[in-house]
């Protein structure tokens, strides 16, 4: 009777620790990952090594794309060299920053064919250019004042006299976006919100990962780059909110697109 007891009570284990019926059971929602113990969620734990399926940064249908080949030392510095001398981006982000970042997100720039990944590599910098002015910008302009706290999300409750405002190369703003963010990159970011403007890659991977976890599924897809304006900006921009911001992103994507020598589809606006 003993082994028979000891199956039973290491099956008794495995059940109180949750893998069991959840390794069985892993029904996510579609944009959420199941982690390889079987547990729904977001950021580096569920969507990296042993990711099962959902938004798997190493999920199948990667190509054999290096970003560092499409995102050359030249591109990059394409635009940021577009910046004034002073600005404060300048000194801060770097091609080699970004390149380290990237390499937390293999599926990044990698999914899809060839040309799916020219055009999600467009999609982000147009983006990134846009919200930082050819990288100029650290920090939101007058985003201080704003403070971006929503008091109604008690997970992620703000932190007295922390401001959750634009920061980093698309902009990271509230504190349930810098919460998530921190917990997904190893960053504190309820307490420490000011580390994304002061670790350059820390910075990019926080827009790295806004990014796979927001737009990475549309452009993949086929949805196109209007979808993505619609991710990241919504109501400020599409249904004819700010038509000459919206045309500002897709002014700077088919100019990378045209660099990259990829066409940049359909459905460019929202």
């Amino acid at each position: 009777m003993k082994p028979l007891l000891s199956i039973y009570t290491l099956l008794a284990v495995i059940v109180a620790a949750g893998k069991w019926v959840s390794g069985q059971n892993c029904s996510c929602t579609p944009n959420l990952c199941c982690s390889q113990d079987g547990y729904c969620g977001t950021g580096d734990a569920y969507c990296g090594n042993g990711c099962r399926f959902g938004l798997c940064y190493g999920s199948q249908g990667n190509n054999d794309a290096k970003v560092s080949d499409i995102v050359t030392d030249a591109f990059f510095n394409g635009i940021i060299n577009q910046a004034a001398a002073n600005c404060p981006g300048k000194q801060f982000y770097t091609w080699a920053a970004f390149l380290q970042a990237v390499g937390s997100y293999p599926q990044f720039g990698t999914t899809g064919s060839a040309d799916d990944s020219k055009r999600e590599i467009a999609a982000f910098f147009a983006h990134v250019t846009h919200e930082t002015g050819h990288l100029c910008y650290i920090e939101e302009i007058n985003g201080a004042s704003r403070g971006y706290c929503d008091e109604n999300n008690r997970q992620w409750s703000c932190v007295p006299g922390k401001g959750y405002y634009g920061r980093g190369p698309l902009q990271l703003s509230w504190n349930y976006n810098y919460g998530l963010a921190g917990r997904s990159i190893g960053f504190d970011g309820l307490n420490n919100p000011d580390i994304v403007a002061r670790d350059p890659v820390i910075s990019f991977k926080a827009a790295l990962w806004f990014w796979m976890n927001n737009c990475h599924s549309i452009i993949t897809s086929g949805q196109g780059f209007g979808a993505t304006i619609r991710a990241i900006n919504g109501a400020l921009e599409c249904n004819g909110a700010n038509p000459n911001t919206m045309a500002g992103h897709v002014n700077y994507y088919r100019d990378y697109c045209s660099q990259l020598r990829v066409d940049p589809g359909g459905n460019l606006r929202c």
